[in-house]
């Protein structure tokens, strides 16, 4: 009778067992909401996720990569970072929806259950067609790890124009790991073009010029979406200016050759309220001393009355050394607010971040940047054998401790900008 009853319960518990996660019903919208803007046809991941054939094929894989936590590739950590747009970060319900969809075999389900097709743009553009394209020469990378190269794009504007987009166009993703857009007011990068005989210039970290305000114009990762700013905020391009492109190329097999585009669209000057500058958050006089594992410095900026305004959004920066990487708010009135919290800093997966909702820098606060390094033999990221003491530098054995914060003032007459012309 007892073994009776231990046999029935058993059988009552397995017919209430909830039943496996299916493709079609949970994991088809987990994959269409967090994966597809990297995974699919010809875009810069290795293989497509566009239906329960390719999802199942991967399946092994999605699991290694989702129980490391390697994919997908959001950097910013839920703790300590304020809400962001586009942010494609796995949630812990969703981890373990995906990790036991795989472990019960990858079932399908009922056709019936998946949801409607993400829409797909034919354009490469993703805000239609730009106001402005601008395309580098042709370039094959060298068949390195990886190589840091900068193009110089003029614009061939006599005029200041208002930047509400922009957009690096891959020539080759398979090659292309991410890109960086500097406006040069100076003509400096035209001094550097082609010297080595090749088009552009080796840079790393940097354009290798001096910027002025607003040197920075944006920039592509993996799974980065193109946005307009908001309505009334556009960013200045100076007439005779050019735009330096800084291409990370990273081949995974044989090299061919690329020729990445920029495009631009405008914002009309008399829709222009404020202008987006990128201002940078710095310190330049640290030391890394050789062996130490964890080495912290900080930057800060007291916001003046004069310069109050909001932050629309921010990017991070450190080379191979960093780590962990914090930029936060502290008010007049000791309330520290989060702005970005990266753990587990990684020199290949970088971009920038724009904020759900503007952070506001009120008068007297201080924006503090707290970032870490590990300069022992430790760490399988270190280039410097032997160890040494690192310093700022724009090279691969030097390091940064930077942020960019994308802001608007709230009284630009005290911002220096310009609009002449370059020779």
């Amino acid at each position: 009778m007892k073994a009776f009853r231990l046999l029935s319960a058993a059988v009552f518990l397995g017919t209430c067992t909830a039943p496996a996660q299916t493709y079609t019903k949970e994991v088809s919208r987990i994959i269409q909401q967090k994966c597809q803007q990297c995974h699919r046809p010809n875009d810069i991941a290795p293989f497509a996720l566009m239906n329960f054939e390719d999802a199942s094929t991967y399946a092994p894989d999605i699991k290694r990569v989702v129980g490391e936590r390697k994919m997908p590739p959001w950097k910013p950590a839920d703790e300590g970072s304020a809400p962001f747009q586009d942010n494609f970060n796995l949630s812990a319900e969703e981890r373990r929806t995906l990790l036991s969809w795989v472990d019960a075999g990858a079932p399908k389900g009922d056709d019936a259950d998946l949801p409607e097709a993400a829409p797909v743009n034919a354009s490469p553009w993703e805000l239609g067609e730009p106001d402005l394209i601008l395309s580098m020469p042709e370039f094959t990378p060298p068949r390195a790890a990886d190589t840091y190269r900068c193009f110089v794009l003029p614009t061939g504007l006599d005029e200041t124009r208002y930047v509400s987009a922009s957009q690096a166009l891959p020539g080759d993703k398979r090659q292309v790991h991410h890109v960086l857009l500097y406006i040069d007011q100076t003509g400096e990068s035209a001094k550097l073009d082609g010297k080595d005989g090749q088009p552009g210039y080796s840079c790393f970290g940097g354009p290798g010029i001096e910027l002025t305000i607003g040197g920075l114009l944006g920039g592509w990762a993996p799974g980065a979406r193109t946005r307009h700013l908001p309505d009334g905020i556009g960013q200045v391009l100076p007439g005779k200016s050019r735009i330096v492109m800084q291409v990370h190329y990273h081949p995974g097999g044989r090299t061919a050759p690329d020729q990445t585009k920029v495009g631009l669209w405008y914002r009309a000057a008399n829709k222009v309220e404020k202008r987006l500058v990128n201002i940078p958050l710095i310190n330049q006089t640290f030391v890394l001393p050789p062996g130490e594992s964890n080495v912290v410095v900080k930057a800060s900026q007291v916001v003046f009355p004069f310069l109050t305004g909001k932050a629309i959004l921010i990017a991070p920066h450190m080379h191979l050394l960093g780590r962990t990487i914090k930029v936060e708010v502290k008010d007049a009135d000791g309330t520290v607010r989060p702005m970005i919290n990266i753990e587990d800093w990684d020199f290949n997966w970088q971009g920038f971040y724009t904020f759900g909702e503007a952070v506001k820098l009120p008068a007297f606060s201080t924006v503090w940047l707290t970032s870490s390094y590990d300069n022992s033999a430790n760490n399988p990221r270190n280039p410097n054998n032997p160890l040494k003491a690192v310093r700022w530098g724009e090279g691969t054995e030097d390091e940064m401790c930077l942020a960019f914060l994308g802001v608007v003032f709230d009284n630009e007459s005290f911002l220096p900008f310009r609009s002449g012309s370059t020779k």
